[in-house]
């Protein structure tokens, strides 16, 4: 088989892209992904999420696990990422944050040209149709819907009361560029007449109307790919396996990785490239010498508070709550609206550990559920949970092989709180996050709190807390960092530096993390990609 552009990876910027690319009828895309269709019940049902992110039985989640944590008392965390068209965004809680627009100045200012925050707010806007209209912020026309909660439950307005009791300002829109305060969480969720209160995944929005109609885009699902092809250093093909068996897909124009942040330097590294230290010893010969693949990894850290409660108005385990289920799920299936549309972190903080800061330092989710590892720990009865992470950590891990196996795991070691700044932050934060939730909107909702938390811990008290229950929220980027010094893997054009015809696009190529959820920018940086692809391929042409 040969197309002009073949995409490894059918994730949030994988299914965006080889949409775009193949909006051109004339442009031939091949498309491989691991996993299967995303559009299952569960994927399509919000709250099917407690069944895919926990990793039992791996539902569309590779349910990845990183090496022992120094820094976590030697604890290997946990690392979900989805294994479906749709990626990652079949199995988040749906939430639609770009981040602070200094996080995109940041990228310009470290060679990233064309990437400041007036740059991409375009590809943002191009994406989105935004339930409340278009604006100077936002977008109507895009395939991704972006929606205001269908049923937010009575304790995140609390939440949002109890910040405000503290003079943090509220905030109804998280994405115009100053995202500071306290508010809701808009979602990437469906409000169409016909779909209304969907989960709107980037496969959803973008591939699944299209990649049954279009004769130009072909999708091969569960099929793994195991190395990039190469004549010399240019890029032409992929070897990829389907059924146990080894195939090969060739690219005329270009191969394009849209892995994630550990699916990208993998294959890279199992193609060659990367630093020989990290894969001759796996019996894999040299393409291209690249410091940079797999280093950079930055990644979220979080750490949990909850509380038991006797409001049974939210999501829990007992009978009253198993009653319930069966009326939300009417609800959700006649409209849209209930418990089963939920995002699970409905309340939206962020916030300076100190106000001298320039930007929101830390960012919190107020989940209606009681939270403990992932989902994977179930507590009954019912509470609520409020996640504190560091928006812009210090510490940096990497990504390498474990194996010269391409169905092996890659190995993950994100470093968490290998720099000392990163626990001061995550102490400052979530003593912050304890105060909010004790003011007074919060009395009747607080019954018993959970994890021997209590009221004057000293420092130290933190840090063993942090320590021992801390984990990821789910943002791992860098890995394929974009820029212009030795140690980036891609330039500004995403062009893997001194290959020809290979890109990298998706969260692995941002050089930095952004101050806030990484699934809206990631469609973003597909989005700008297209573009990139197609003038570059209009200039090739002309060039012929």
């Amino acid at each position: 088989m040969e197309f002009d552009y073949v995409i490894v990876g059918g994730g949030s910027a994988g299914a965006t892209l080889a949409a775009r690319l193949s909006e051109d009828a004339a442009t031939t895309v091949c498309l491989l992904e691991a996993g299967g269709r995303g559009d299952g019940i569960l994927v399509r049902a919000p709250a099917g999420v407690v069944a895919m992110l926990p990793g039992h039985g791996k539902i569309n989640n590779w349910a990845f696990n990183t090496v022992p944590q120094p820094g976590l008392n030697g604890r290997k965390g946990y690392q979900p990422r989805g294994r479906a068209l749709g990626g990652s965004s079949a199995i988040n809680a749906m939430l639609y944050v770009r981040g602070h627009s200094a996080d995109y100045d940041k990228w310009a200012d470290l060679g990233c040209d064309g990437w400041d925050w007036e740059s991409v707010l375009p590809y943002f806007k191009r994406a989105e149709n935004n339930e409340t209209g278009a604006n100077e912020h936002h977008g109507a026309g895009g395939p991704l819907h972006v929606s205001r909660q269908k049923s937010p439950r009575p304790i995140t307005e609390a939440f949002i009361e109890a910040a405000t009791r503290l003079q943090y300002r509220r905030s109804e829109d998280f994405n115009t560029g100053d995202n500071e305060g306290f508010g809701p969480y808009d979602v990437t969720q469906f409000h169409s007449p016909d779909r209304n209160g969907e989960r709107c995944s980037a496969a959803a929005a973008y591939l699944h109307p299209v990649m049954d109609e279009r004769s130009n885009l072909t999708v091969l699902t569960k099929v793994r790919a195991e190395r990039v092809l190469f004549d010399g250093k240019r890029a032409t093909g992929v070897a990829y396996r389907q059924k146990g068996k080894s195939q090969q897909v060739r690219a005329k124009r270009e191969v394009i990785l849209c892995g994630g942040a550990f699916g990208s330097p993998q294959l890279l590294q199992l193609s060659g490239v990367g630093r020989s230290e990290d894969i001759t010893r796996h019996g894999i010969d040299m393409v291209h010498e690249l410091p940079g693949v797999g280093q950079n990894l930055q990644d979220h850290l979080d750490f949990i508070l909850a509380w038991k409660s006797k409001d049974t108005d939210n999501f829990g385990i007992g009978a009253k709550g198993t009653v319930n289920l069966v009326k939300h799920i009417i609800d959700w299936r006649r409209n849209g609206s209930g418990m089963i549309a939920t995002p699970f972190a409905e309340g939206a903080g962020f916030l300076k550990t100190d106000p001298n800061f320039d930007l929101p330092d830390v960012q919190l989710h107020f989940v209606i559920s009681i939270v403990d590892d992932h989902a994977r720990k179930l507590h009954p009865g019912y509470g609520f949970s409020c996640h504190v992470c560091a928006l812009r950590p210090h510490s940096r891990g990497e990504v390498f092989l474990q194996s010269g196996d391409p169905m092996a795991d890659p190995g993950i070691d994100p470093c968490f709180l290998s720099d000392d700044r990163d626990l001061k932050t995550m102490i400052a934060g979530a003593k912050i996050t304890r105060d909010i939730l004790m003011q007074e909107p919060m009395n009747k909702y607080r019954h018993k709190e959970l994890f021997g938390v209590k009221d004057n811990m000293s420092d130290a008290e933190w840090e063993k807390h942090i320590r021992a229950r801390a984990d990821t929220i789910y943002h791992p980027v860098g890995t394929c960092k974009m820029g212009a010094d030795d140690m980036s893997v891609v330039d500004p054009e995403l062009r893997v530096r001194g290959l020809d015809g290979l890109r990298v696009v998706d969260a692995s190529v941002m050089p930095t993390l952004i101050g806030g959820n990484t699934n809206a920018p990631t469609i973003m940086i597909a989005e700008k990609a297209a573009d990139m692809i197609r003038a570059a391929s209009a200039q090739a042409i002309a060039a012929e």
